[in-house]
């Protein structure tokens, strides 16, 4: 009897480990998760792009950026992407830089290969070794982070959106702006 238990509770877990790890979108607000914390500075970090070219974040500092940490294995990362690339074309003259960040080991070849089907315009980083996504403490995907001109995290988005709706274009609006 205890054996049971102690498998359906096993089960249980996996389960819901497995349903956590491609979340439905929700906002935290003012949610601290670890070196990424809303209301402060964006961490920094280099990582390089599809082409082999490195991006620093710090460099970007006078952008709106979205920070999203994505895998192509995840369903609602590959379903918001194509409003991310309808809302980068809209905004990038405005000062919008949208940086996908591919949290996968092999992200090269994951990457190439989904390009290859689903080409954006919008900077793919990778994060092979899992720096970044350690650094903002990245667990669920898509997990996107909406930092300001000043480098400061403002947002915490868990799970995928339409990055279309009202509400994100009015919010980012705002930022671009003021």
């Amino acid at each position: 009897m205890l054996r049971k238990l102690t498998e359906y509770m096993l089960l249980l877990l996996v389960v819901l480990s497995t349903l956590t790890a491609c979340s439905e979108e929700s906002v935290v607000p003012g949610a601290a998760t670890g070196a990424a914390v809303i209301g402060r500075p964006a961490p920094d970090f280099t990582l390089n792009d599809v082409q082999g070219r490195p991006v620093t974040l710090s460099q970007l500092k006078g952008k709106v950026i979205i920070l999203n940490l994505w895998a192509t294995w995840c369903p609602p990362c590959r379903e918001e992407m194509p409003s991310m690339e309808l809302l980068y074309r809209q905004f990038k003259d405005q000062g919008l830089e949208m940086l996908a960040v591919n949290v996968e080991e092999n992200g090269a070849a994951a990457v190439k290969n989904f390009l290859q089907r689903t080409p954006y315009s919008f900077p793919i980083l990778l994060d092979t070794d899992a720096v970044v996504q350690n650094t903002y403490k990245v667990y669920r995907f898509p997990e996107t982070f909406i930092i300001d001109r000043n480098g400061i995290i403002v947002e915490k988005i868990i799970g995928g959106r339409n990055w279309l709706s009202e509400q994100s274009v009015k919010k980012l609006n705002f930022l671009l702006n003021g």
